[in-house]
């Protein structure tokens, strides 16, 4: 296929995320890294998605501040959701937007922050695919090569609660 066909245009002009190391990739690069390091899992389980909100719900409850937890697969589909006592209503649709947002761009939410505002290069994203988050509280779930398997997304408090929530659950999952 040679560059000046429309879909070689439309494959060359696609935008990718970049890679990301994980614990589990840097295992292989030195035998020290290795021992300390343990491999995220491969696959979202019901089982590990409700262990990441778990951890999520636990982090929320420490510092006060009742969240909505939604953790998607891959291809975006909740997995697991959690809606907490208290937790605004508003903020379960702004929850699975995040963590299908950061499944979908395979960033966390709050890299989008500077490219999405007026001027920059992804300005009006957050009008794309049914409406996209572009603010910090969603974070992708890596698996052992460092492609992202799911991710999680909360909301409810302010931006950088749902961030710290978000990295409690993130956590548990690399530490699964």
């Amino acid at each position: 296929m040679s560059p000046s066909t429309p879909s070689a245009a439309k494959t060359a002009a696609k935008p990718r995320a970049p890679r990301r190391t994980t614990k589990a990739a840097a295992a292989k690069s030195s035998p020290a890294d290795a021992a300390e390091a343990p491999a995220a899992p491969a696959r979202l389980t019901l089982e590990a998605a409700e262990a990441v909100v778990a951890a999520a719900k636990a982090e929320a409850q420490a510092i006060g501040q009742p969240m909505n937890i939604a953790v998607v697969d891959a291809g975006g589909h909740l997995v697991a959701f959690a809606r907490m006592d208290g937790s605004i209503f508003a903020s379960i649709d702004i929850s699975q937007r995040k963590a299908y947002t950061s499944a979908a761009m395979k960033l966390p939410t709050g890299a989008l922050k500077d490219v999405t505002q007026p001027g920059a290069p992804l300005y009006g994203l957050e009008h794309s695919s049914g409406g996209l988050v572009t603010f910090a509280g969603g974070i992708p779930l890596p698996g052992p090569d460092g492609e992202p398997v799911g991710a999680i997304g909360v909301s409810a408090g302010t931006v950088d609660q749902d961030q710290q929530v978000a990295e409690a659950g993130v956590a548990a999952w690399t530490a699964a």
